[in-house]
């Protein structure tokens, strides 16, 4: 498989490169962050979800008031962010995994946006009035599902392929 700029792959080796680094860089902190929720029994999202601001932070405050919804709440969290960096590490549904990232990405960011004249209980480091990591990451994403890498460089090529074969192979009908 070559990564010069073709008819089948329009860009060129360093825009591909960068652009595989990227969501392979994105993918792991999502599996990362996955995996150590996981990994840990104590970790929950309650506090975060109370310590919420802005137009959802009641909605959020609310939530994290059940343990019913917290409990779903993390399960979602802990298995999403996990099966998203596997998507995007391993190419395999990358703009699914693109969309459940930003999506995710979105909530986070709704629950603790780093805007003037809201304090949280927990300083954060990379929070710089409008823009966050979280934001970043985010725009990142976007980024991300407008160039399918996966389709280059991963398991969606041979999804792809399939396919592909499958719609010449099917008999035209009249």
């Amino acid at each position: 498989m070559t990564l010069g700029m073709s008819p089948e792959h329009p860009y060129s080796r360093l825009q591909t490169t960068t652009l595989v680094a990227l969501r392979m860089l994105i993918g792991w902190h999502f599996l990362y962050e996955g995996l150590a929720k996981i990994g840990n029994p104590y970790w929950s999202s309650a506090g975060y979800l109370d310590g919420a601001q802005w137009w959802l932070g009641g909605l959020f405050r609310n939530l994290a008031a059940s343990a019913t919804a917290v409990t779903i709440i993390d399960y979602v969290n802990m298995w999403g962010l996990t099966l998203i960096g596997l998507g995007l590490m391993l190419g395999l549904l990358t703009r699914t995994a693109t969309i459940a990232g930003i999506v995710l990405l979105a909530l986070y960011y709704l629950a603790a946006p780093p805007f003037v004249g809201l304090e949280y209980s927990i300083p954060t480091e990379g929070s710089y009035i409008v823009v966050n990591k979280v934001l970043i990451e985010a725009v990142a994403l976007i980024v991300l599902f407008a160039f399918p890498t996966g389709r280059i460089f991963g398991l969606d090529r041979f999804v792809t392929l399939k396919r592909g074969t499958a719609h010449r192979a099917a008999p035209a009908q009249a």
